[in-house]
């Protein structure tokens, strides 16, 4: 017999257009930018680039790049990200209630959360899809959850899964997706992509870049690499300042001059989206052989990989508040 009052599990990830046109593009690039947690410029002058220059310009341009990685499911980050809601669920079983939520645009963290009350939670796991901690993702996730549940005037009692970035089994998924992606592939070399970051966001207090190295560390230690064999690289730049270097858009070509063949792996990015997709795969692909390189291989971010979902169900339910 099930128990009465499961767990219940929030999944929260960034967020998609509900489609890949110019209008909806708008407006979600509105929500995400428009965010002061991951815009942190004078409000007045930010609102009037971004509503002025900025979406009117980049809105066209992204929808066409979303058009490129658009499927059948609709967009890739909430196909797979729904695919691994509901291979966590089996895994986990009836003790819990697994929902899916994501910070900008549907599924809302509203529907998300009214999902896991209506199948009678009383208690509330927050997961943050980002292993590595940032103000940007997982901060304005934690302060989007928490108004919600004010504003619901929810019963649901709060904890969040802390950042997983050294954890052996998410590590270890990752070096087997990698394995897998590369096998029969002669590599001579392999590049590592975070999302990139303001660096005064660093300078200022933000954990993400030392959690990315760290990250990094304990990947080579699994896959048994020394530092010859791999570069480090921070991808998704925008705008003018400097971000966390070095920039991926730089690396790649570069390489190409002394590496025939290069394997990529996004380690900060659970499940594949426009950024790994058309950013990495086709982009930089394309920019890597237009130097002179000759083999690009991209391994999938961790989706519904069985291995990964195995490490998420432990991580929560070693964080679940009634484990």
């Amino acid at each position: 017999m099930p128990p009465a009052s499961p767990i219940g599990v929030l999944l929260v990830n960034v967020g998609s257009p509900s489609a890949p046109t110019p209008a909806a593009v708008r407006r979600y690039l509105r929500e995400f930018l428009g965010d002061p947690d991951v815009v942190k410029l004078n409000r007045v002058l930010w609102w009037l680039l971004l509503n002025g220059i900025i979406l009117p310009i980049r809105s066209p341009k992204s929808a066409k790049l979303y058009q490129s990685v658009w499927t059948e499911h609709g967009s890739p980050l909430i196909h797979n990200s729904r695919l691994q809601c509901g291979a966590l669920q089996r895994e986990l079983g009836e003790r819990y209630a697994v929902a899916l939520a994501m910070r900008y645009g549907e599924p809302s963290i509203d529907s998300g959360l009214a999902e896991l009350e209506g199948r009678g939670a009383r208690e509330l796991l927050l997961v943050p899809m980002f292993p590595q901690y940032s103000g940007t993702t997982t901060g304005t996730v934690e302060k989007a959850v928490k108004a919600a549940l004010l504003r619901r005037k929810s019963k649901l009692a709060l904890s969040v899964l802390p950042p997983h970035y050294e954890d052996r089994g998410y590590i270890a998924a990752l070096a087997e997706r990698l394995r897998e992606s590369t096998a029969g592939v002669a590599v001579d070399h392999y590049l590592f992509s975070f999302h990139g970051l303001p660096e005064r966001y660093v300078r200022d207090g933000d954990p993400y870049r030392d959690q990315c190295v760290a990250t990094m560390a304990a990947l080579a230690a699994e896959l048994g690499f020394t530092p010859e064999r791999y570069t480090l690289v921070f991808q998704s730049r925008f705008g003018r300042e400097p971000w966390l270097q070095p920039y991926a858009a730089e690396v790649a070509p570069a390489l190409a001059r002394k590496h025939r063949s290069v394997a990529v792996l996004c380690p900060g990015f659970t499940a594949d989206c426009l950024e790994t997709l058309e950013e990495i795969r086709e982009s930089l692909g394309h920019d890597f052989k237009a130097a002179g390189g000759k083999v690009w291989t991209v391994a999938p971010c961790l989706n519904d990989h069985p291995s990964w979902i195995r490490a998420l169900a432990q991580l929560v339910r070693r964080a679940a508040p009634a484990a």
